[in-house]
């Protein structure tokens, strides 16, 4: 794609963006950035939420660290100055409510002069679905869209299909009860509602065994204590291992672990790897 190419992308908020030419210096969001890195456009820089600190969490950064992508920090407390100097052409976030980037106050980009895309990641859309959007902002970034053609590679959609494909012939064989959860001190965790979760759901549909926590207030999460996780009975347990996320230790025993990131990039190779660690979780 030529830099010299008009570009347009109309992002899941209805926003219609627009530069006259392709935007070669993007900023976004880490969940996002880690993504497109996966996707051949490799961020100038990344931001982080609310849960972040000043240091990367490495349960998200993917590949960014490995192409030396800077990190700027949370992103509510973002450096306006520091992000004029990075001249960036748009910065790309995530939406969970199709309405506001969830990540950086869109007035922050409004004074900066500069596009802001934010892409969904809730539940309103599956997870291939998810996939083929940030797909498609890519390659309006200018990604080949055969880059990834290789259809034995794990960051193809047909690698990925290989490992749905593994991922179901092992949910078939161990017919495991799984729970997924995010630890919130020692006396509270945060248990997910398995249809509110793309990636969850995708799991089900693959025929993984997923608890449903039960009746109670949230949305995402019933928040319980680490007592009532135990009560589901749960033969493995995904735990968010992002780093402000309290790990299970000893509060669930004779229980597999394996390593969930409720925000895993929304790219093929990452949810590659994701449910090619759940197959071996489920089957070792």
């Amino acid at each position: 794609m030529s830099d010299s190419q008009a570009w347009g992308f109309t992002d899941d908020r209805g926003t219609e963006l627009g530069a006259a030419r392709v935007p070669r210096r993007v900023i976004a969001y880490v969940r996002a950035g880690a993504a497109l890195c996966d996707l051949g456009v490799t961020p100038v820089a990344v931001y982080g939420s609310g849960h972040d600190g000043e240091v990367l969490d490495p349960a998200k950064e993917g590949g960014l660290r490995a192409a030396g992508v800077t990190y700027l920090g949370p992103g509510r407390a973002l450096d306006e100055e520091l992000l004029r100097e990075l001249r960036p052409d748009v910065i790309v976030d995530v939406t969970y409510d199709g309405k506001s980037p969830y990540a950086l106050d869109e007035a922050v980009a409004e004074r900066a002069g500069v596009p802001l895309a934010a892409l969904s990641v809730g539940n309103e859309l599956t997870l291939s679905a998810i996939l083929d959007r940030f797909g498609a902002l890519a390659v309006s970034l200018g990604a080949a869209p055969d880059a990834q053609a290789d259809p034995n590679a794990a960051v193809s959609p047909a690698g990925l299909r290989a490992a749905e494909d593994a991922l179901r012939e092992a949910a078939a064989r161990s017919g495991l009860a799984v729970l997924a959860l995010s630890g919130a001190g020692p006396d509270q965790v945060h248990l997910a509602r398995p249809q509110a979760w793309p990636e969850l759901a995708r799991l089900a549909g693959l025929g993984v065994r997923l608890v449903d926590p039960g009746p109670g207030p949230g949305a995402n999460w019933l928040t319980a204590d680490w007592g009532r996780a135990a009560e589901l009975r749960p033969d493995l347990v995904l735990f968010d291992h992002r780093a402000h996320a309290t790990a299970p230790g000893d509060a669930l025993s004779g229980v597999r672990f394996t390593p969930w990131n409720p925000e895993t990039p929304p790219s093929p190779a990452a949810y590659a790897r994701f449910f090619r660690d759940v197959a071996e979780a489920l089957t070792s």
